[in-house]
Protein backbone atom coordinates (compact mmCIF):
# COMPACT_ATOMS: atom_id res chain seq x y z
CA UNK A 1 0.00 0.00 0.00
CA UNK A 2 1.22 3.36 -0.48
CA UNK A 3 1.96 5.70 2.28
CA UNK A 4 2.78 8.84 2.96
CA UNK A 5 5.58 9.95 4.84
CA UNK A 6 6.92 11.77 7.62
CA UNK A 7 10.00 12.91 7.19
CA UNK A 8 12.54 13.66 10.79
CA UNK A 9 11.37 17.42 10.94
CA UNK A 10 10.33 19.04 14.49
CA UNK A 11 7.20 20.48 14.42
CA UNK A 12 7.55 24.33 14.70
CA UNK A 13 6.89 25.60 18.29
CA UNK A 14 5.43 28.35 19.21
CA UNK A 15 6.99 29.44 22.73
CA UNK A 16 4.78 32.73 24.11
CA UNK A 17 5.47 33.65 27.57
CA UNK A 18 3.38 35.55 29.56
CA UNK A 19 -0.57 34.93 30.45
CA UNK A 20 -3.64 36.41 31.76
CA UNK A 21 -2.50 35.28 35.56
CA UNK A 22 1.08 33.80 34.00
CA UNK A 23 3.50 32.51 31.39
CA UNK A 24 1.56 30.38 29.00
CA UNK A 25 4.51 28.67 27.01
CA UNK A 26 2.30 27.08 24.44
CA UNK A 27 4.54 24.04 22.35
CA UNK A 28 3.54 21.11 19.60
CA UNK A 29 5.19 18.24 19.57
CA UNK A 30 5.87 14.59 18.62
CA UNK A 31 4.37 15.05 15.21
CA UNK A 32 3.29 12.07 13.22
CA UNK A 33 1.37 11.00 10.18
CA UNK A 34 -0.74 7.78 11.06
CA UNK A 35 -4.02 6.75 9.57
CA UNK A 36 -3.77 6.71 5.84
CA UNK A 37 -7.30 6.45 3.18
CA UNK A 38 -5.64 6.51 -0.30
CA UNK A 39 -9.36 5.75 -1.05
CA UNK A 40 -10.38 8.96 0.33
CA UNK A 41 -7.21 10.81 -0.11
CA UNK A 42 -6.67 11.73 3.65
CA UNK A 43 -4.37 10.94 6.33
CA UNK A 44 -4.14 12.09 10.26
CA UNK A 45 -1.51 14.75 11.57
CA UNK A 46 -0.99 13.48 15.21
CA UNK A 47 0.87 15.90 17.90
CA UNK A 48 0.83 17.04 21.56
CA UNK A 49 -0.24 20.58 22.82
CA UNK A 50 0.09 21.94 26.13
CA UNK A 51 -0.07 25.38 27.04
CA UNK A 52 0.45 27.06 30.73
CA UNK A 53 -2.09 28.96 32.71
CA UNK A 54 -5.15 28.10 29.90
CA UNK A 55 -8.42 28.33 31.58
CA UNK A 56 -12.28 28.45 30.69
CA UNK A 57 -14.93 29.55 32.59
CA UNK A 58 -19.01 31.58 32.41
CA UNK A 59 -17.35 34.51 30.80
CA UNK A 60 -14.70 33.39 27.92
CA UNK A 61 -12.13 30.93 27.62
CA UNK A 62 -8.39 30.35 25.84
CA UNK A 63 -7.70 28.91 22.53
CA UNK A 64 -4.63 27.00 20.29
CA UNK A 65 -5.34 28.41 16.91
CA UNK A 66 -3.57 25.46 14.92
CA UNK A 67 -2.68 25.17 11.21
CA UNK A 68 -0.64 22.66 9.27
CA UNK A 69 2.17 23.74 6.21
CA UNK A 70 3.66 20.67 4.53
CA UNK A 71 6.57 20.53 1.82
CA UNK A 72 6.98 18.28 -1.21
CA UNK A 73 10.19 19.05 -1.94
CA UNK A 74 12.24 18.50 1.15
CA UNK A 75 11.55 22.06 2.21
CA UNK A 76 12.16 24.23 -0.95
CA UNK A 77 8.62 25.12 -0.61
CA UNK A 78 5.72 25.73 1.97
CA UNK A 79 1.82 24.87 1.25
CA UNK A 80 -1.42 24.97 3.48
CA UNK A 81 -2.98 21.97 4.34
CA UNK A 82 -6.42 21.84 3.86
CA UNK A 83 -8.22 20.15 6.92
CA UNK A 84 -11.63 18.03 7.00
CA UNK A 85 -14.69 19.81 8.88
CA UNK A 86 -15.04 16.35 10.75
CA UNK A 87 -13.45 13.08 11.60
CA UNK A 88 -10.64 14.69 14.04
CA UNK A 89 -9.19 13.47 17.57
CA UNK A 90 -9.86 15.58 20.59
CA UNK A 91 -8.22 14.33 24.02
CA UNK A 92 -10.44 13.97 26.55
CA UNK A 93 -11.43 17.70 28.63
CA UNK A 94 -10.60 19.19 25.01
CA UNK A 95 -13.03 20.37 21.73
CA UNK A 96 -11.89 20.94 18.26
CA UNK A 97 -13.75 23.72 16.34
CA UNK A 98 -13.08 23.75 12.66
CA UNK A 99 -11.85 27.50 11.37
CA UNK A 100 -13.31 27.05 7.66
CA UNK A 101 -12.04 29.16 5.07
CA UNK A 102 -15.82 31.35 4.87
CA UNK A 103 -17.65 30.37 8.27
CA UNK A 104 -20.73 31.81 6.95
CA UNK A 105 -20.81 29.17 4.52
CA UNK A 106 -20.86 25.06 4.45
CA UNK A 107 -17.70 23.16 4.25
CA UNK A 108 -16.90 22.06 0.78
CA UNK A 109 -13.50 19.82 0.86
CA UNK A 110 -11.82 22.04 -1.78
CA UNK A 111 -13.62 25.33 -2.22
CA UNK A 112 -14.64 26.10 1.55
CA UNK A 113 -12.04 24.00 3.41
CA UNK A 114 -10.89 23.91 7.42
CA UNK A 115 -7.75 26.29 7.53
CA UNK A 116 -7.55 25.43 10.77
CA UNK A 117 -9.10 24.40 14.30
CA UNK A 118 -9.42 25.59 17.53
CA UNK A 119 -8.37 23.73 20.73
CA UNK A 120 -9.65 24.93 24.07
CA UNK A 121 -11.03 23.39 26.98
CA UNK A 122 -14.44 21.46 26.89
CA UNK A 123 -15.47 22.01 30.43
CA UNK A 124 -14.69 25.06 33.06
CA UNK A 125 -11.17 24.77 34.77
CA UNK A 126 -7.81 26.72 35.05
CA UNK A 127 -4.31 25.33 34.85
CA UNK A 128 -1.78 23.86 32.87
CA UNK A 129 -3.42 22.54 29.65
CA UNK A 130 -1.52 19.14 28.42
CA UNK A 131 -2.99 17.10 25.14
CA UNK A 132 -1.15 14.08 23.94
CA UNK A 133 -2.82 12.91 20.34
CA UNK A 134 -4.61 15.19 19.09
CA UNK A 135 -5.35 13.99 15.49
CA UNK A 136 -6.47 16.53 12.67
CA UNK A 137 -7.89 14.82 9.20
CA UNK A 138 -5.71 16.53 6.30
CA UNK A 139 -7.14 15.99 2.86
CA UNK A 140 -3.80 16.02 1.24
CA UNK A 141 -5.60 14.84 -2.33
CA UNK A 142 -7.70 18.36 -2.10
CA UNK A 143 -4.11 19.63 -1.96
CA UNK A 144 -3.21 17.82 -4.97
CA UNK A 145 -0.61 15.42 -3.31
CA UNK A 146 -0.24 12.03 -4.13
CA UNK A 147 -0.79 9.04 -2.48
CA UNK A 148 3.13 7.93 -2.44
CA UNK A 149 4.55 11.51 -1.78
CA UNK A 150 7.40 12.00 0.60
CA UNK A 151 6.15 15.40 2.50
CA UNK A 152 7.50 17.02 5.32
CA UNK A 153 5.03 18.60 8.07
CA UNK A 154 5.16 21.69 10.28
CA UNK A 155 1.89 21.91 13.07
CA UNK A 156 1.56 25.84 14.27
CA UNK A 157 -0.18 26.62 16.68
CA UNK A 158 -1.13 30.77 18.78
CA UNK A 159 -2.99 31.40 21.17
CA UNK A 160 -5.86 33.24 20.98
CA UNK A 161 -8.92 34.46 23.39
CA UNK A 162 -12.23 33.87 22.47
CA UNK A 163 -14.36 37.36 22.79
CA UNK A 164 -18.45 36.29 22.91
CA UNK A 165 -20.51 38.22 20.45
CA UNK A 166 -23.20 40.55 22.14
CA UNK A 167 -23.56 44.28 22.81
CA UNK A 168 -21.06 46.25 23.89
CA UNK A 169 -20.10 50.19 24.29
CA UNK A 170 -17.96 52.27 21.86
CA UNK A 171 -16.43 54.98 23.82
CA UNK A 172 -15.63 56.31 27.31
CA UNK A 173 -17.74 59.15 27.88
CA UNK A 174 -14.32 61.02 27.95
CA UNK A 175 -12.22 63.92 25.78
CA UNK A 176 -10.12 61.28 24.15
CA UNK A 177 -9.18 62.41 20.64
CA UNK A 178 -12.02 61.30 17.59
CA UNK A 179 -13.59 59.07 20.42
CA UNK A 180 -16.80 57.72 18.97
CA UNK A 181 -20.35 58.72 20.93
CA UNK A 182 -23.86 58.77 20.88
CA UNK A 183 -24.91 62.15 18.85
CA UNK A 184 -25.51 64.83 20.04
CA UNK A 185 -24.11 64.16 23.55
CA UNK A 186 -19.90 63.94 23.12
CA UNK A 187 -19.97 62.34 26.64
CA UNK A 188 -23.11 59.71 25.86
CA UNK A 189 -21.41 56.21 24.83
CA UNK A 190 -23.33 54.29 22.20
CA UNK A 191 -24.15 50.89 22.60
CA UNK A 192 -23.76 48.27 19.29
CA UNK A 193 -26.42 45.86 19.75
CA UNK A 194 -26.44 44.61 16.46
CA UNK A 195 -24.11 43.29 13.76
CA UNK A 196 -25.23 46.38 11.82
CA UNK A 197 -25.47 48.35 10.04
CA UNK A 198 -24.79 51.00 12.26
CA UNK A 199 -26.21 54.70 11.44
CA UNK A 200 -23.21 57.37 11.84
CA UNK A 201 -24.63 60.93 11.64
CA UNK A 202 -25.81 63.75 13.16
CA UNK A 203 -29.32 62.78 14.07
CA UNK A 204 -29.93 62.32 17.65
CA UNK A 205 -28.81 58.55 18.52
CA UNK A 206 -26.41 58.19 15.49
CA UNK A 207 -22.83 56.87 16.17
CA UNK A 208 -20.84 59.65 15.90
CA UNK A 209 -16.86 61.30 16.23
CA UNK A 210 -15.54 64.37 15.05
CA UNK A 211 -14.31 64.46 11.08
CA UNK A 212 -10.87 65.58 12.23
CA UNK A 213 -10.22 62.04 12.84
CA UNK A 214 -12.05 60.36 9.45
CA UNK A 215 -15.53 60.88 7.55
CA UNK A 216 -18.37 59.75 9.75
CA UNK A 217 -20.43 57.57 7.40
CA UNK A 218 -22.53 54.51 7.96
CA UNK A 219 -21.25 51.05 9.00
CA UNK A 220 -22.92 48.28 6.62
CA UNK A 221 -23.80 44.97 7.98
CA UNK A 222 -20.71 43.36 6.47
CA UNK A 223 -18.53 45.62 8.55
CA UNK A 224 -16.99 43.65 11.83
CA UNK A 225 -18.43 45.61 14.45
CA UNK A 226 -17.32 43.50 17.35
CA UNK A 227 -21.48 42.32 17.91
CA UNK A 228 -20.47 38.82 16.21
CA UNK A 229 -18.17 36.67 18.48
CA UNK A 230 -14.57 36.55 17.45
CA UNK A 231 -11.25 35.13 18.48
CA UNK A 232 -8.17 37.40 19.34
CA UNK A 233 -4.46 36.81 19.12
CA UNK A 234 -3.93 36.75 23.16
CA UNK A 235 -0.18 38.84 22.67
CA UNK A 236 1.30 40.87 20.04
CA UNK A 237 3.28 39.07 17.53
CA UNK A 238 6.38 38.36 18.68
CA UNK A 239 9.54 37.93 16.92
CA UNK A 240 9.52 33.96 17.12
CA UNK A 241 6.00 33.81 15.23
CA UNK A 242 7.13 36.39 12.80
CA UNK A 243 10.85 34.78 12.31
CA UNK A 244 8.45 31.68 11.59
CA UNK A 245 6.24 32.54 9.17
CA UNK A 246 9.44 34.46 7.21
CA UNK A 247 11.40 30.61 7.49
CA UNK A 248 8.54 29.36 5.23
CA UNK A 249 9.09 31.94 2.77
CA UNK A 250 10.17 31.63 -0.65
CA UNK A 251 13.18 33.65 -1.23
CA UNK A 252 11.18 36.55 -2.98
CA UNK A 253 8.94 36.45 -0.38
CA UNK A 254 10.87 36.63 2.75
CA UNK A 255 12.77 39.40 0.80
CA UNK A 256 9.72 41.54 0.60
CA UNK A 257 8.26 40.88 4.29
CA UNK A 258 11.84 40.91 6.19
CA UNK A 259 13.18 44.03 7.30
CA UNK A 260 16.85 43.99 7.46
CA UNK A 261 17.68 46.22 10.03
CA UNK A 262 18.71 44.78 13.14
CA UNK A 263 20.01 46.21 16.95
CA UNK A 264 17.17 48.70 16.73
CA UNK A 265 14.79 48.62 19.02
CA UNK A 266 15.43 45.86 20.07
CA UNK A 267 14.61 44.12 16.93
CA UNK A 268 16.74 41.13 16.18
CA UNK A 269 15.22 39.07 13.40
CA UNK A 270 18.45 37.92 11.17
CA UNK A 271 18.35 34.55 8.57
CA UNK A 272 17.98 33.44 5.18
CA UNK A 273 15.61 31.40 3.47
CA UNK A 274 14.33 28.91 5.80
CA UNK A 275 16.26 29.84 8.63
CA UNK A 276 14.88 32.63 10.10
CA UNK A 277 15.28 33.43 14.12
CA UNK A 278 15.61 35.61 16.51
CA UNK A 279 17.64 36.53 19.58
CA UNK A 280 14.68 38.61 21.15
CA UNK A 281 12.16 35.46 19.94
CA UNK A 282 9.83 36.42 23.09
CA UNK A 283 9.95 39.95 22.31
CA UNK A 284 6.78 41.79 20.64
CA UNK A 285 7.53 42.06 16.88
CA UNK A 286 8.27 45.41 16.02
CA UNK A 287 8.61 47.19 12.20
CA UNK A 288 6.26 45.72 10.90
CA UNK A 289 4.07 47.42 8.00
CA UNK A 290 0.63 46.57 7.47
CA UNK A 291 1.56 44.49 4.18
CA UNK A 292 3.56 42.52 6.81
CA UNK A 293 0.44 42.24 9.60
CA UNK A 294 -2.04 41.13 6.49
CA UNK A 295 0.93 38.43 4.62
CA UNK A 296 1.72 37.18 8.12
CA UNK A 297 -2.41 37.43 8.42
CA UNK A 298 -3.39 35.61 5.24
CA UNK A 299 -0.29 32.93 5.94
CA UNK A 300 -2.14 32.17 9.12
CA UNK A 301 -5.36 31.85 8.21
CA UNK A 302 -6.37 34.82 10.27
CA UNK A 303 -7.80 38.29 9.38
CA UNK A 304 -7.04 42.16 10.32
CA UNK A 305 -9.20 43.15 13.25
CA UNK A 306 -11.46 46.11 12.97
CA UNK A 307 -11.37 49.33 15.33
CA UNK A 308 -14.61 48.54 16.51
CA UNK A 309 -13.21 44.57 17.68
CA UNK A 310 -10.60 46.42 19.11
CA UNK A 311 -12.57 48.35 21.26
CA UNK A 312 -15.28 45.42 22.09
CA UNK A 313 -11.94 42.95 23.20
CA UNK A 314 -10.56 45.83 25.38
CA UNK A 315 -13.73 46.74 27.09
CA UNK A 316 -16.10 43.81 27.08
CA UNK A 317 -19.72 44.26 28.08
CA UNK A 318 -18.78 45.90 31.11
CA UNK A 319 -20.07 50.03 31.18
CA UNK A 320 -17.88 52.62 30.10
CA UNK A 321 -15.14 54.24 32.37
CA UNK A 322 -14.06 58.24 31.02
CA UNK A 323 -10.42 57.82 29.67
CA UNK A 324 -10.19 53.96 30.42
CA UNK A 325 -7.19 51.80 29.22
CA UNK A 326 -7.31 47.82 28.61
CA UNK A 327 -7.55 47.20 32.44
CA UNK A 328 -10.75 48.78 32.93
CA UNK A 329 -9.57 51.93 34.92
CA UNK A 330 -8.05 55.29 33.89
CA UNK A 331 -4.89 55.02 36.01
CA UNK A 332 -1.49 54.36 34.38
CA UNK A 333 1.89 54.06 36.14
CA UNK A 334 4.35 56.25 34.87
CA UNK A 335 7.27 54.97 36.52
CA UNK A 336 10.50 54.08 34.21
CA UNK A 337 10.54 50.31 33.99
CA UNK A 338 14.32 48.37 34.03
CA UNK A 339 14.43 44.64 33.16
CA UNK A 340 15.88 41.80 34.43
CA UNK A 341 16.81 38.24 32.40
CA UNK A 342 16.82 40.55 29.35
CA UNK A 343 15.60 38.78 25.93
CA UNK A 344 15.10 35.72 27.50
CA UNK A 345 11.87 33.66 28.20
CA UNK A 346 11.25 34.71 31.43
CA UNK A 347 12.06 38.60 30.78
CA UNK A 348 10.78 40.75 33.54
CA UNK A 349 10.66 44.02 35.42
CA UNK A 350 12.87 44.60 38.50
CA UNK A 351 11.85 47.69 39.14
CA UNK A 352 8.99 50.13 38.50
CA UNK A 353 6.36 47.54 38.16
CA UNK A 354 3.10 48.74 39.88
CA UNK A 355 1.39 47.06 42.33
CA UNK A 356 -1.31 49.40 43.59
CA UNK A 357 -4.21 47.66 41.78
CA UNK A 358 -5.39 51.10 40.58
CA UNK A 359 -2.43 51.82 38.01
CA UNK A 360 -2.13 49.37 35.34
CA UNK A 361 0.93 48.53 33.86
CA UNK A 362 2.02 49.18 29.97
CA UNK A 363 4.70 50.25 27.93
CA UNK A 364 4.69 54.25 26.78
CA UNK A 365 7.49 56.64 26.14
CA UNK A 366 7.43 57.57 29.80
CA UNK A 367 7.98 53.75 30.97
CA UNK A 368 10.42 52.29 28.59
CA UNK A 369 11.83 53.82 25.65
CA UNK A 370 15.10 50.95 24.23
CA UNK A 371 11.91 48.94 22.95
CA UNK A 372 8.83 46.72 23.07
CA UNK A 373 9.04 43.96 26.15
CA UNK A 374 8.14 40.28 26.28
CA UNK A 375 4.68 39.40 25.02
CA UNK A 376 2.34 39.17 28.70
CA UNK A 377 5.15 40.66 30.60
CA UNK A 378 3.10 42.28 33.26
CA UNK A 379 0.65 39.12 33.55
CA UNK A 380 4.03 36.99 34.66
CA UNK A 381 6.06 39.81 36.35
CA UNK A 382 4.21 39.14 39.97
CA UNK A 383 2.92 36.11 41.62
CA UNK A 384 -0.76 37.99 42.70
CA UNK A 385 -0.98 39.86 39.34
CA UNK A 386 -4.54 40.92 38.53
CA UNK A 387 -6.54 42.47 35.27
CA UNK A 388 -5.14 46.04 36.08
CA UNK A 389 -1.24 44.94 37.16
CA UNK A 390 -1.08 42.75 34.69
CA UNK A 391 -2.14 45.37 32.04
CA UNK A 392 -5.20 42.58 31.05
CA UNK A 393 -8.20 43.40 29.00
CA UNK A 394 -11.80 42.05 30.13
CA UNK A 395 -11.33 39.21 27.92
CA UNK A 396 -7.53 38.29 29.44
CA UNK A 397 -6.06 39.78 25.97
CA UNK A 398 -2.22 41.11 26.64
CA UNK A 399 -1.33 44.82 26.08
CA UNK A 400 -3.82 45.97 23.88
CA UNK A 401 -2.86 48.99 25.77
CA UNK A 402 0.77 50.25 24.65
CA UNK A 403 3.86 48.27 23.82
CA UNK A 404 3.38 47.98 20.02
CA UNK A 405 0.57 49.58 18.32
CA UNK A 406 -2.35 48.10 17.43
CA UNK A 407 -2.89 47.96 13.66
CA UNK A 408 -6.54 48.02 12.74
CA UNK A 409 -9.20 48.31 9.94
CA UNK A 410 -10.48 51.77 10.10
CA UNK A 411 -14.04 53.17 9.84
CA UNK A 412 -12.55 56.77 8.91
CA UNK A 413 -12.81 56.07 5.10
CA UNK A 414 -14.53 53.96 2.80
CA UNK A 415 -11.94 51.85 2.01
CA UNK A 416 -11.83 50.88 5.43
CA UNK A 417 -15.32 50.64 5.36
CA UNK A 418 -15.16 48.39 2.39
CA UNK A 419 -13.61 45.31 4.37
CA UNK A 420 -16.21 42.38 4.94
CA UNK A 421 -13.77 40.43 7.65
CA UNK A 422 -12.39 37.54 4.72
CA UNK A 423 -9.63 34.94 6.31
CA UNK A 424 -6.83 34.12 4.76
CA UNK A 425 -6.35 30.94 2.51
CA UNK A 426 -2.63 30.42 3.89
CA UNK A 427 -1.12 31.40 0.67
CA UNK A 428 0.47 34.50 -0.40
CA UNK A 429 1.62 35.90 -4.38
CA UNK A 430 4.74 34.94 -5.24
CA UNK A 431 5.72 38.34 -4.63
CA UNK A 432 4.87 37.78 -0.23
CA UNK A 433 1.81 40.09 -0.54
CA UNK A 434 -1.38 39.01 1.16
CA UNK A 435 -4.08 37.76 -1.54
CA UNK A 436 -7.37 39.21 0.31
CA UNK A 437 -9.70 41.81 -2.20
CA UNK A 438 -11.06 43.00 0.85
CA UNK A 439 -8.64 43.91 2.79
CA UNK A 440 -7.29 47.38 2.87
CA UNK A 441 -4.57 48.36 0.72
CA UNK A 442 -5.44 46.10 -1.71
CA UNK A 443 -4.48 46.44 -5.50
CA UNK A 444 -6.04 44.06 -8.16
CA UNK A 445 -2.86 41.73 -9.43
CA UNK A 446 -0.36 42.91 -6.99
CA UNK A 447 -2.30 41.82 -3.65
CA UNK A 448 -2.11 44.27 -0.19
CA UNK A 449 0.01 46.57 -1.09
CA UNK A 450 -0.91 49.68 -0.17
CA UNK A 451 -2.30 50.50 3.36
CA UNK A 452 -4.98 53.31 2.92
CA UNK A 453 -7.97 52.08 5.16
CA UNK A 454 -5.90 51.11 7.86
CA UNK A 455 -4.97 52.84 11.53
CA UNK A 456 -3.39 52.36 14.41
CA UNK A 457 -5.14 52.22 17.98
CA UNK A 458 -3.71 51.38 21.67
CA UNK A 459 -0.78 53.42 22.27
CA UNK A 460 3.15 52.31 22.09
CA UNK A 461 6.61 52.89 23.41
CA UNK A 462 6.25 55.86 20.77
CA UNK A 463 3.64 57.96 22.61
CA UNK A 464 2.08 58.99 26.15
CA UNK A 465 0.08 56.95 27.73
CA UNK A 466 -3.16 59.14 26.78
CA UNK A 467 -2.48 57.58 23.40
CA UNK A 468 -3.40 54.05 25.00
CA UNK A 469 -6.42 54.77 26.36
CA UNK A 470 -9.30 52.26 24.61
CA UNK A 471 -11.00 54.82 23.10
CA UNK A 472 -8.21 57.17 21.95
CA UNK A 473 -8.31 57.58 17.86
CA UNK A 474 -5.69 59.60 17.15
CA UNK A 475 -4.31 57.86 14.46
CA UNK A 476 -7.39 56.20 13.82
CA UNK A 477 -7.20 56.93 10.10
CA UNK A 478 -3.18 57.23 9.87
CA UNK A 479 -2.17 54.36 7.61
CA UNK A 480 0.60 51.75 8.34
CA UNK A 481 2.27 52.17 4.93
CA UNK A 482 5.93 52.21 6.70
CA UNK A 483 7.66 49.99 9.41
CA UNK A 484 8.35 52.10 12.45
CA UNK A 485 9.85 50.95 15.73
CA UNK A 486 6.81 51.11 17.36
CA UNK A 487 4.67 49.38 14.54
CA UNK A 488 3.38 45.37 15.36
CA UNK A 489 0.50 43.45 14.84
CA UNK A 490 -2.53 41.08 16.47
CA UNK A 491 -4.82 38.91 14.03
CA UNK A 492 -8.19 37.58 14.60
CA UNK A 493 -10.42 35.00 13.27
CA UNK A 494 -14.55 35.31 13.32
CA UNK A 495 -15.69 32.38 15.46
CA UNK A 496 -16.62 29.26 13.71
Amino acid sequence: MKQVYLSLLAACLYLLPGGFLGANNIQVSNTTLNGQSTADGYTQVQFDLSWENSWRDTRNWDAAWVFVKYSVNNGGSWKHAFLNNTGHTAPSGSTISTGLLDPSSSYEAGSNPGIGVFVYRSEEGSGDFILSGIKLRWNYSENGVNDDAEVLVRVFAVEMCYVPGGSFYLGSGGNEPGTFYQYPTTSDVYQVNTAGPLSVGSTSGDLYYSSSYGTPADIPSTYPDGYGGFYCMKYEMSQGQYADFLSTLSMTQAGNRYYTVTGSYRYAITGIQGEYSSGNEHVACNYLSWMDACAYADWSGLRPMTELEYEKACRGTTDQVAGEYAWGTAYVTGTAYTLENEGDSIEGISTGYNTSGKEGNCVDKDTYTAGPLRVGIFAANASNADRVTSGSSYYGIMELSGNVVEQVVTVGNSTGLSFTGSHGDGTLLSTGYATNSDWPGYSSGNGVTGATGSGYRGGSLNSSSTNARVSDRTLAVTPGDARYYYSGFRAVRTAP
